[in-house]
């Protein structure tokens, strides 16, 4: 099993429990291609280095998980359609 990190923006315009529900969303896709989440960190609302759709602001989440080398490809492939998802990047953690 390999580590790996999602970095997830999230649109600044949804309430709170739409945000924590694509959280939650992500999560799933972790575990539905066998993966195993290991930790998830909020860091909040935090200005953005450049406007993207309009907006200035958003939520940012880093959320560590254990997978196979098929996962990671999956659950991007699911994030890059869900709706509020601004930005977001996997990186396989070194050892």
């Amino acid at each position: 099993m390999n580590k790996y990190e999602l970095a997830l923006v999230v649109s600044a315009k949804i309430e709170d429990e739409a945000r924590e529900a694509v959280v939650e969303k992500a999560k799933g896709y972790i575990t539905r291609y066998n993966g195993n989440v290991t930790e998830v960190e909020e860091w909040g609302k935090k200005r953005l280095a450049y406007e993207i759709q309009k907006m200035r602001e958003a939520y940012y989440y880093f959320i560590q998980f254990e997978a196979d080398a098929d996962c990671p490809a999956e659950v991007e492939r699911h994030v890059r359609i869900m709706d509020n998802v601004l930005r977001f990047l996997i990186v396989k953690k070194e050892a």
